[in-house]
């Protein structure tokens, strides 16, 4: 198995196209975040649901978010890759409303798998910017 390709494969279908119907033929049963700061899931193991409801939960916030995979370096059990998020935000993040902005940030993550399948990650990415971009600082 090409992990590699399949995460990229994860993160076109899943991701940028937003086929969350096919999160089971990507994601181990247990998916754990293991750093993913300022996410309100790091630190926990989540099913297939909690997986799909933390998507929607972007989707609904950025519904065209798109990631460009800018690098990826492939081990045993990992894949780590650098990308390039972009969107905009047409809906509540937290209690903030919608603000039409759009945003560019740059991030690293690392996928673990287990059984052939991703079983979490270990995230970094400039928030800041984020947050800066959508005028909330």
């Amino acid at each position: 198995m090409n992990k590699e390709a399949f995460l990229r494969k994860f993160m076109e279908e899943i991701w940028n196209n937003k086929k969350i119907d096919k999160v089971e033929q990507f994601i181990d049963k247990e998916y754990t975040i293991h750093l993913d700061t300022a996410d309100p899931w790091e630190g926990k193991t989540l099913s297939y649901s909690e997986f799909k409801e933390r998507l929607k939960f972007s989707f609904d916030s950025f519904p065209d978010m798109n990631f460009e995979i800018a690098s990826a370096i492939s081990e045993e059990n990992h894949v780590a890759i650098t990308w390039i998020l972009t969107g905009t935000n047409l809906g509540m993040i937290g209690d903030h409303p919608p603000t039409n902005k759009s945003i560019k940030t740059k991030g690293f993550t690392i996928y673990h798998f287990k059984n052939h399948l991703i079983s979490g990650h270990t995230q970094i990415f400039d928030r800041k910017t984020v947050v800066q971009q959508l005028g909330f600082i």
